[in-house]
């Protein structure tokens, strides 16, 4: 079986749910003419990757309030029911007109008036609804400033016209138990987000293929200082630390697929804003179970055993009336 996945190198309107959702559609329509049956976005490519955090760690720091408050305005709330009316419904509409599968990298707002947010990767099948909602687990360094930490019930792969299509964000690909756990559930294409690629992210992409026998769709931002708001320039070049350019691009892109075997079918593609399509074949997954295998005949349960605990938690409160 052949797949075509297709990756989305552009940049979203940083800030802006109403035009970034707007943009998702057109491109996830774009993507689909060109043949793609799974549409893949970055990581918080809803509404903005919050860059500034780095640079505003400090205690009570009023402009970290600030952009605090203006990313929860402009982010997300899921209908957690399976229902396609809820703030992300042009993108669903989008996969349903086109018939695709899309996985989308959002910072996600549990609820109209909550004070917190997550790192989440989002599956949407063909029919516009959710497959899978993945919380990254551990946000890294200060981006525990912004981020809640998740749960495991997103580790799962999940059945589409694409393929078994599975999922991490970032830093979890550095995870071992997070990798296996994915692993073990026979991922036939691995979606990678990112914010950027530089090469300790690549070499993560490339080694996730290769241990798990897998194709890795691996996707990173790409953003330039003309795509920042006016008043968030400061700051966001700030967080990205002494690297900042003060004109150009900020995050360069890099995306990628990568085969079964961890030899590149499309090498990272940088510095340009561009739909990324590649055909894949299935079934070359299985050619190289061969000889690694890491859920299977390479795997030793009489050795290891790894417990995970898929239980959606939310905030540990509950009311009896």
């Amino acid at each position: 079986m052949t797949t075509t996945v297709a990756i989305v190198q552009q940049p979203p309107a940083l800030l802006d749910l109403d035009e970034s959702l707007r943009r998702a559609a057109v491109h996830v329509t774009a993507a689909a003419e060109a043949g793609a049956t799974l549409v893949v976005f970055p990581e918080t490519w809803l509404t903005c990757y919050p860059a500034w955090v780095f640079g505003l760690a400090g205690w009570r720091d009023t402009t970290a309030q600030q952009w605090h408050a203006r990313l929860l305005e402009q982010s997300p709330v899921l209908d957690h029911t399976g229902g396609v009316d809820d703030d992300l419904a042009p993108v669903r509409a989008a996969a349903r007109d086109a018939g695709v599968t899309v996985v989308l990298g959002l910072n996600e707002r549990p609820a109209r008036t909550s004070g917190s947010l997550y790192n989440s990767l989002i599956t949407i099948g063909p029919d516009g609804r959710t497959l899978n909602l993945h919380r990254k687990l551990t946000p890294t360094h200060t981006e525990r400033i912004v981020w809640a930490p998740g749960d495991g019930a997103g580790l799962q792969v999940v059945e589409t016209p694409a393929g078994r299509v599975g999922g991490l964000i970032c830093w979890e690909h550095f995870s071992p138990l997070t990798r296996q756990a994915l692993h073990a559930q026979n991922e036939e294409l691995h979606v990678a987000a990112w914010p950027d690629m530089p090469d300790s992210h690549t070499i993560a992409a490339r080694s996730y293929a290769l241990e798990g026998r897998c194709f890795v769709v691996s996707a990173g931002q790409i953003l330039s200082t003309d795509d920042l708001p006016a008043d968030l320039f400061d700051a966001y070049r700030a967080g990205i630390g002494p690297d900042a350019v003060d004109s150009g691009l900020i995050f360069t892109g890099g995306s990628s697929v990568a085969a079964p075997d961890g030899s590149w079918l499309v090498e990272p593609v940088f510095d340009e804003a561009r739909i990324i399509t590649a055909t894949v074949e299935l079934d070359q997954r299985y050619r190289e179970s061969l000889d690694l295998d890491v859920a299977g005949h390479y795997a030793r349960p009489d050795v290891f055993q790894l417990s995970i605990d898929r239980r959606r938690r939310d905030t540990g409160v509950t009311f009896t009336d």
